[in-house]
């Protein structure tokens, strides 16, 4: 059965040191429950309390799974790799902890962080990418993190694509799934920045059956993510002006992206992901929305 899940980043609490203020975890978690999600993920690291017996209480007092945590490591340098692994490993203890194996750690890029590709998010060309040998070091990193993950806590990984990172494009993600073995590590596909970043989430899926071991669901708004190619805005911007609009609104075929993966026997998480920066919009009334969207077309 599939479960449906939202994110802390759908209320602005998100991993970048941004101008603005988010929601506290308590009225997320409130609002998360309030508006018919049935689990949510941890957010940046200190969103939500970190000693686990707190955090179960929370979480068990709304009746919310906890389904995994994003953690971001830049993997392109691997000097950074022995700290990327560390700060997997410490939210994995937490969320073991917490809910067992169950969880995934959502490995990442550390986007938003290399000004060219974070200028050009939805637009990076081939030249802006990664060297052959990058790439094996980028590949490395992740299999490294995922095996220290998996021997000690028994949580498993997957990788997420996001756009202003080095894993962005359609070409990008088939590298880095070429790379890494598929038993070890498997993908977060987050239907939005799929989109955004110039590839059709529902073909990702027909091609590439048991390697999305769990879902972002996201959509893309075609005219807004035009404008910002059309007028070079930066990722930051994209997001201000709504890129990532309501389920439903964009150029996602959420119907046909649903029929694959019960077509495939997907029997994980579907997260919802509406990426607004720290007090912008009305989240609760988004999130309200969304479910209602996703009921619309069969999520019950």
């Amino acid at each position: 059965m599939i479960r449906i899940a939202n994110a802390p980043c759908s209320w602005g609490a998100l991993e970048f040191d941004l101008q603005g203020k988010a929601a506290g975890y308590e009225l997320v978690l409130d609002e998360m429950q309030r508006s018919g999600y049935a689990g949510t993920e941890l957010g940046d690291w200190g969103f939500m309390p970190t000693e686990p017996g707190k955090l179960k209480e929370e979480l068990k007092k709304r009746e919310l799974v906890l389904l995994g945590a994003f953690v971001p490591v830049a993997l392109k340098d691997a000097t950074n790799h022995p700290q990327g692994i560390e700060s997997a490993l410490k939210v994995a203890r937490l969320l073991a902890a917490v809910e067992g194996s169950s969880p995934f750690i959502v490995l990442a890029d550390d986007n938003g962080k290399v000004p060219e590709r974070t200028r050009n998010a939805g637009r990076v060309t081939p030249e802006m990418g990664l060297s052959d040998a990058e790439w094996q070091v980028f590949a490395e990193g992740t299999e490294k993190v995922a095996d220290a993950v998996k021997r000690e806590t028994g949580l498993r990984l997957v990788f997420h694509h996001h756009c202003g990172g080095y894993v962005e494009t359609p070409a990008e993600i088939d590298s880095l799934l070429r790379l890494t073995d598929p038993q070890l590590v498997g993908l977060c596909l987050d239907t939005g920045h799929y989109q955004f970043g110039g590839g059709d989430p529902l073909t990702f899926l027909q091609e590439n059956a048991g390697r999305v071991w769990h879902m972002h669901f996201k959509d893309c708004h075609p005219g807004i993510a035009e404008r910002s190619r059309a007028l070079g805005w930066d990722y930051f911007k994209s997001v201000e002006q709504g890129v990532f609009c309501e389920l439903g609104k964009g150029a996602v075929d959420f119907p046909a992206v649903k029929a694959e993966l019960e077509r495939q026997g997907f029997e994980g998480w579907i997260v919802v992901e509406q990426d607004v920066l720290p007090g912008m919009g009305s989240p609760y009334e988004s999130a309200l929305r969304n479910r209602e969207y996703l009921k619309s077309i069969g999520f019950n």
